[in-house]
């Protein structure tokens, strides 16, 4: 399946209702095709989950020709219960081809037994390696899992950077906890064991602490897989007491929204694992991407929304072959290969479709990363 990419810049610009909680980009009718957006809009995940929206939003605009096709964003805020209430209530409105699931870990591991009870696809850029660890064939993961970015994640650590004593500080949710297993476990790989390794709350006002700690094991590199908020607090925490280690960050520092609540002078010596930096530069199609991106929401992209948006696009792409139902457009998800903006997506029959990780690094003088290196799994060989 290849993708082609359409002329959006001028459509978008001159769209009104990209940011609003319904859309609708035909008239309603017994054989329209929806594709609720349930995504978190507030809570510690806010960040994340607008991206992750906008991905799917600016997707969704793609309207296949002679297709009626109608979307509603619905916050999901951080409750498992209240994702999952979002997704039966939006199976209960008419005929729901896929849905743009929530990237929370949390979220996505309640709505799953719903989703194969309603036969629904669910498309999501969560990392929370074990969403697609159920046998639930009804998950697409459009965003390399844990078992992917954390090998690159550690990789760069020890290969590029040469570093042997790294200090992790991960999030206690089932994302941190899930980075977190996977760091382990890469980490031995490489033979290195943490001198340092602490789980802290989102929630959490003042990480001095767990940093104070962390510097007194005498690492040489600290490791971050936290949330959005509290990497950015960690970061601006670390550079006001004159810490000069690497640091090595979680996917939520690449995201410019996360970039932004820093002065770029704090962001100097510190690197990310993402799945693609859209801001960074890449083909024409990314950066017509880009600039629809920023015509329609007014800021810049990230790898969650670009990973959504393919993966939105491939749904998209199932229904103009043809697909019409829940169950043909999981079997295209299932056995088409995708030729996206981000990478080449191809589920492994967990539903795991992306497979690639970068490195991007900062240098002080800008919010804009550069991206430093490349991992393809299975053998994350780098390019």
């Amino acid at each position: 399946m290849r993708r082609t990419l359409p002329l959006l810049i001028g459509l978008l610009a001159a769209s009104s209702c990209l940011s609003s909680v319904c859309l609708s980009f035909a008239a309603r009718a017994d054989d329209t095709l929806s594709f609720p957006v349930l995504v978190p809009l507030t809570g510690f995940l806010s960040l994340e989950g607008t991206s992750q929206r906008n991905g799917a939003v600016l997707a969704l605009k793609q309207t296949p020709a002679g297709v009626a096709i109608a979307s509603e964003v619905v916050d999901t805020g951080t409750s498992p219960e209240a994702a999952v209430t979002a997704l039966e209530r939006a199976a209960g409105r008419g005929t729901v081809g896929a849905v743009a699931a929530s990237m929370l870990g949390t979220q996505m591991l309640a709505m799953l037994p719903l989703a194969g009870e309603l036969k629904l696809p669910l498309v999501t850029v969560s990392g929370t390696a074990s969403i697609t660890e159920q046998g639930n064939p009804w998950v697409f993961r459009f965003f390399p899992g844990d078992a992917v970015t954390k090998a690159a994640h550690a990789r760069y650590v020890v290969e590029e950077l040469g570093k042997r004593q790294p200090a992790v500080i991960y999030q206690t949710t089932a994302y941190g906890q899930s980075g977190k297993a996977h760091l382990d476990a890469a980490f031995k790989a490489l033979g290195v064991t943490p001198v340092f390794e602490e789980g802290v709350d989102p929630a959490a006002k003042d990480l001095l602490p767990v940093l104070t700690k962390a510097l007194a094991a005498k690492p040489d590199v600290l490791v971050l897989h936290l949330h959005s908020g509290p990497t950015a607090l960690l970061l601006r925490q670390a550079a006001s007491s004159g810490v000069t280690l690497p640091i090595v960050a979680g996917s939520a520092m690449h995201q410019p929204s996360t970039a932004a609540l820093l002065e770029p002078a704090e962001l100097k010596g510190v690197c990310a694992e993402t799945a693609a930096s859209p801001i960074s530069g890449g083909t024409p199609e990314v950066k017509a991407f880009t600039d629809a991106y920023r015509a329609a929401f007014g800021k810049e992209p990230d790898a969650f929304a670009l990973g959504q948006y393919d993966g939105m696009t491939m749904v998209l792409e199932a229904v103009k072959a043809g697909a019409r139902s829940p169950d043909a457009i999981r079997k295209a998800l299932s056995a088409e290969t995708f030729q996206g903006l981000a990478m080449t997506y191809k589920s492994d029959g967990k539903g795991n479709m992306a497979h690639s990780a970068v490195i991007v690094c900062y240098d002080g003088a800008s919010r804009v990363p550069v991206l430093v290196k490349r991992y393809d799994d299975p053998t994350l060989a780098a390019k």
